[in-house]
């Protein structure tokens, strides 16, 4: 099937998407979604990268709500690595949205890893890198982390569990999670949880904060 140019939302319709969610928008930042919604579409003929087909979904369900954690947490410049990264969200348009992030797209399926990469050198990206393993993997090549993320990984408590241990030390975590899942994770005690932030435009998705706990602090809830 053939994309047609005139799908691709307009700039005007960027902005006006990425205003109802209080996002910023800027000249460079809409011509990158813009870019990156255009190369998305024609890999997704090829790889299923997104069960989503129309552009403007496209647009407000994996731009926008990824980028809107940037404005609500709101997310600093440092070291971040998206697990499970997939179609590249949500680390990519935080990367739009921030600069100054170093993110890591960590991605074990390797046609979707050569997409990523395609993206970030159409994109011209400076300091995002690919990393085509599982998370489980990884360790020194990463750490220290101040930011882990992720929007369609599952598996919480062995993520979470993860993403606190030494080798990683992740200061904080960022969730994109469903109703359903906020109560299990918030069992998990060795994180400290934000109140949880609802999504704009969404039927109960959530994004959820978790600061780490010192060992020490951890040590003391569970003799408590």
């Amino acid at each position: 099937m053939t994309i047609q140019t005139q799908s691709f939302p307009s700039a005007a319709v960027i902005r006006r998407a990425l205003l109802e969610f209080k996002i910023p928008s800027f000249d460079d930042q809409v011509l990158q979604i813009q870019q990156y919604i255009r190369i998305l579409l024609v890999w997704n003929e090829k790889i299923n990268l997104t069960a989503i087909r129309d552009p403007l979904e496209i647009l407000y369900r994996h731009f926008c709500e990824s980028m809107f954690a940037a404005e609500a947490i709101p997310l600093k410049n440092g070291r971040l690595a998206d697990i499970g990264s997939g179609g590249g969200f949500p680390g990519l348009p935080l990367k739009i949205m921030r600069p100054g992030l170093q993110v890591f797209l960590v991605e074990s399926n390797i046609k979707k890893v050569t997409f990523l990469a395609e993206v970030i050198r159409e994109l011209g990206l400076n300091g995002a890198q690919v990393l085509a393993r599982r998370y489980e993997e990884l360790g020194e090549e990463v750490a220290p982390l101040d930011y882990v993320c992720t929007r369609a990984l599952g598996e919480f408590p062995a993520f979470l569990e993860w993403a606190t241990s030494e080798q990683i030390a992740a200061k904080q975590v960022i969730l994109w999670i469903g109703g359903r899942d906020l109560e299990e994770i918030q069992k998990i005690r060795s994180w400290d949880w934000s109140e949880p932030i609802e999504v704009p435009h969404s039927l109960r998705r959530l994004i959820l904060l978790g600061t780490r706990k010192s060992s020490t602090t951890v040590a003391h809830r569970l003799k408590s």
